[in-house]
């Protein structure tokens, strides 16, 4: 499956907990995290347990320190390793009405700027038919992130986000 450390302190310090599988509650284990280390496999931790709250999708590597994964604090409450990464041929559909409809883009490559290419502000349904991707709040990969997975999102809640804006998307091809 995959395997991901989590270290209280900076650069890797203090209470360290590993984990191979997905955990809806990882109070128990350390404070705060300040640090990760994946070995293996592309996980989402959650700022809040029962996979709620801010998303943060990391690939195998080493963060020093959570400004390095874009978190807006030190807390990490839940995590799950993405399931559906592997893709043959990325496909995603973006659509700017709820239940699939008005105007579609499909997608297959990585997008730094969703308005520059699509003229499009905001997506308020979208399909995933291949691979797994990381939607952003912003252009350039920044802001809030939001794991898609394959299957159907009616509307933009259904993953995770409380608005329709999405400025920036990007496949997730490491694993």
């Amino acid at each position: 499956m995959g395997k991901i450390t989590f270290f209280e302190e900076k650069n890797f310090q203090g209470r360290c907990y590993n984990c191979s599988s997905d955990c809806a509650d990882l109070h128990t284990y350390f404070n705060r995290c300040n640090s990760i280390r994946v070995e293996s496999g592309v996980w989402v931790i959650y700022e809040r347990p029962n996979f709620k709250g801010f998303q943060y999708i990391l690939s195998p590597g080493e963060y020093a320190d959570n400004q390095q994964w874009m978190a807006f604090s030190d807390s990490v409450k839940s995590c799950r390793a993405v399931k559906n990464v592997y893709g043959s041929a990325w496909k995603l559909r973006l659509y700017e009405r709820p239940d699939f409809g008005g105007q579609m883009v499909e997608c297959s490559d990585d997008c730094p700027s969703v308005y520059d290419t699509y003229k499009m502000r905001e997506a308020y349904s979208c399909v995933v038919t291949d691979g797994a991707w990381v939607l952003y709040d912003f252009p350039n990969y920044k802001g809030h992130q939001y794991l898609l997975e394959r299957g159907e999102y009616r509307q933009h809640s259904d993953w995770g986000a409380t608005s329709p804006g999405i400025g920036s998307f990007r496949r997730i091809t490491e694993f």
